[in-house]
């Protein structure tokens, strides 16, 4: 076959450092997802769905087939960072946690994430990160470490 085609969507989940609310005022987080959005449309992994709370963030993306899900990650984080803390004085010590998780993404489900990633806000004001995270690994049926998983 001369061509390779490859549709891989991924359901990506990181939080900031210790989960600090850096993402509290609804114009830091527009800003933030924009600014994930446009790093990872440079990596050419185009953002179908962002959302998240003063925490944490969801995206839903296509993965290119030519950068691993590890190396997106680092450069989202690494590229969106100096530009978080840009926006406002009380950023400074902006910076996202070193983990995350991420979940491949069956095309026939992709409503519902994208319904559930857009969803984030509403969602969270009955759910705490923990929660909705450690039951996001239990669907994925991965094995984790709690030592480690908060870290």
């Amino acid at each position: 076959m001369p061509q390779s085609l490859a549709c891989l969507y991924v359901h990506a989940v990181f939080s900031t450092n210790d989960r600090t609310p850096f993402l509290l005022d609804p114009s830091i987080r527009k800003k933030a997802f924009a600014e994930l959005t446009g790093i990872s449309t440079r990596l050419e992994c185009p953002v179908d769905a962002i959302g998240g709370v003063a925490d944490h963030v969801h995206v839903l993306f296509r993965q290119s087939s030519k950068i691993s899900i590890s190396d997106w990650i680092r450069e989202v984080k690494k590229f969106s960072t100096p530009t978080i803390k840009a926006l406002y004085a009380s950023l400074r010590e902006f910076h996202w946690q070193g983990g995350y998780g991420a979940f491949s993404v069956d095309a026939a489900r992709l409503d519902g994430v994208r319904a559930y990633i857009r969803g984030q806000e509403e969602h969270h004001k009955t759910r705490s990160f923990k929660d909705e995270y450690i039951a996001l690994l239990v669907e994925h049926n991965m094995a984790w470490d709690e030592k480690y998983v908060w870290d």
